[in-house]
């Protein structure tokens, strides 16, 4: 699979953001408005009971959301998100985000979120998320006329 069919200066933009790098996640673009982060859960990523904490998930549906969402070239900023806790994840496990864009306007676009047990093709959490679509622009160039 392609890391991206979205224009490659946009790609690098959202190739930049320090937390999914810090992470280690794995962000790709197969087309504009859809986005898969993927990432493997390590002993630091886990919570007291010993399963993924849920910044982690919350984390990378909020990543697969931002590259979806700005995968356009407009710069987009969340409005709104509700995310669903589903199942536990835990050490070892590859999660994969998935970001659908399901209406853009505007000045608003939706997305459906998922992000499941890469292994198991368990549902863990399950977001729909708002971005509010700014004037400006991610790649000047690249602004419609």
């Amino acid at each position: 699979m392609s890391h991206t069919t979205c224009d490659p200066k946009i790609f690098a933009h959202i190739q930049k953001d320090a937390f999914a790098n810090h992470l280690g996640a794995r962000v790709e673009v197969p087309a504009p408005g859809h986005s898969r982060v993927s990432l493997t859960i390590t002993d630091a990523m886990t919570n007291f009971h010993g399963t993924t904490h849920g910044g982690v998930i919350f984390s990378i549906s909020d990543m697969a959301f931002a590259a979806a969402c700005n995968s356009h070239g407009r710069v987009a900023v969340a409005l709104n998100v509700s995310i669903c806790f589903l199942k536990p994840s835990f050490t070892g496990d590859r999660l994969v985000a998935e970001a659908r864009e399901i209406h853009k306007g505007r000045r608003t676009s939706v997305y459906d979120i998922t992000v499941i047990n890469e292994d198991t093709g368990e549902l863990i959490a399950k977001s729909q998320d708002q971005a509010y679509r700014k004037k400006e622009w991610i790649v000047p160039e690249n602004k419609p006329a």
